[in-house]
C-alpha cells in the first residue's frame, strides 16, 4: 500500500498490562502507593540536602540532582501507568507520546552522566583526598551539572525532533505502559533506519562513555582500597561508594537487559517488567539505598524531626 493511501494517525493507544481482571484494583493501589512514596522520599532528600549544613559536600549535591532526576522519571511515567491499569489502556495524542519519550530519554541520559560524575567524585575522594576540595569545588560541581543538563537537553531534543518527522499510519496500539523508543519506532510506517542509527550513535557519548568512565573509576578505587593496610580503613573507604555502586548496578543492569539483549530473547511482558524497574522501581529504591547507607542523612533526618 502506498503512503498516499494510508491514513496518518494523531493518537496512540497504550495497552499497558492487559488481563489483570480481579487484580486490577490491587495492582493500581500498589503502584499508586509506590509513586506517592517515591515523591515523598525524593522530596525529603532534596529538602534535607538543601537545608542541612552537614549535607553540603559535593556527594550530597549530586545526590540532590539524582533525586530531582528520579522525580522527573517517576512523574513522567507513573501517572500514565496508573491510567492504563485502571482504564485497561489509555489513548495519548501523538505529540504527547513523543513528549513523554523526550522526558524519558532525558532522564535516562542525565542519570547516566550524573552517575559517571558521582563515580569520579568518589575516585577523587578516595584516590586523591588531599586535592579533593580544590578539584571538586562548588563552582566546578555547578558547572558539571549545567553541562550535563545542556548535553542531555540537546541530544534528546534531536531524537524527539527526528521521531516527530516519522509518519504513523493505521496501527495505533502500543503494547506498553509508556511511549518507549522501540515500540514507537515499530509503530511507524516510515523508514526508521536513520532514527535507529541516530539513537545508537547518540547513546555513545551519553550512555556508553559514562559507563566506561564509571568502570575505570571503580578500578582505580579498588586498586586504592587494596593498598590500605587496615581492615577498618578498607571498610570505611568502601562504605563511601557502596551506595553509588548499588545504584549503578541496578541502573545499567536494567538498561542492558532491555536495550542490548535481542528482543527475541524475551517476551514483551518481560520487557514491560524490566521497564517498570527503571521507570518506577529505581526512583523508589534510590533514596532508600542512600538513606540506609548514609549516617549523615540519618542525622539530618533526626534533627529535622526534633
Amino acid at each position: 500500500m502506498s503512503m498516499k493511501n494510508q491514513t496518518l494517525i494523531s493518537e496512540i493507544f497504550l495497552l499497558g498490562f492487559q488481563n489483570l481482571h480481579n487484580f486490577r484494583i490491587p495492582v493500581f493501589s500498589l503502584f499508586l502507593l509506590i509513586y506517592i512514596m517515591t515523591v515523598w522520599e525524593n522530596v525529603l532528600i532534596i529538602v534535607l540536602v538543601s537545608s542541612s549544613q552537614n549535607l553540603q559536600s559535593p556527594m550530597y549535591f549530586f545526590l540532590r540532582q539524582l533525586s530531582l532526576c528520579d522525580l522527573l522519571e517517576s512523574s513522567n511515567t507513573a501517572p500514565v501507568l496508573l491510567r492504563t491499569i485502571i482504564s485497561e489502556g489509555v489513548a495519548m495524542p501523538l505529540a504527547g507520546c513523543i513528549t513523554q519519550l523526550y522526558f524519558t530519554a532525558y532522564s535516562v541520559t542525565f542519570q547516566s552522566l550524573l552517575l559517571a560524575v558521582m563515580s569520579y567524585d568518589r575516585y577523587v575522594a578516595i584516590c586523591i583526598p588531599l586535592r579533593y576540595s580544590s578539584i571538586m569545588s562548588h563552582r566546578v560541581c555547578i558547572n558539571i551539572i549545567l553541562m550535563s543538563w545542556i548535553i542531555c537537553l540537546c541530544s534528546t531534543l534531536v531524537l524527539a525532533n527526528l521521531i516527530g518527522t516519522l509518519k504513523f499510519c493505521e496501527q495505533t496500539n502500543i503494547n506498553h505502559f509508556f511511549c518507549d523508543l522501540d515500540p514507537l519506532l515499530e509503530l511507524s510506517c516510515s523508514d526508521t533506519f536513520f532514527a535507529k542509527t541516530e539513537a545508537t550513535l547518540m547513546s555513545i557519548p551519553v550512555v556508553v562513555s559514562p559507563f566506561i568512565l564509571i568502570c575505570v573509576s571503580y578500578m582505580c578505587i579498588a586498586h586504592a582500597i587494596l593498598k590500605i593496610k587496615s581492615n577498618i580503613g578498607r571498610q570505611k573507604a568502601f562504605s563511601t561508594c557502596s551506595s553509588h555502586l548499588a545504584v549503578v548496578s541496578m541502573f545499567y543492569g536494567t538498561l542492558i537487559s532491555i536495550y542490548l539483549t535481542p528482543s527475541k530473547n524475551h517476551s514483551q511482558n518481560i520487557s514491560k517488567v524490566l521497564s517498570l524497574m527503571y521507570t518506577v522501581g529505581i526512583p523508589f529504591i534510590n533514596p532508600v539505598i542512600y538513606s540506609l547507607r548514609s549516617t549523615d542523612i540519618k542525622k539530618a533526618l533526626k534533627m529535622a524531626y526534633k
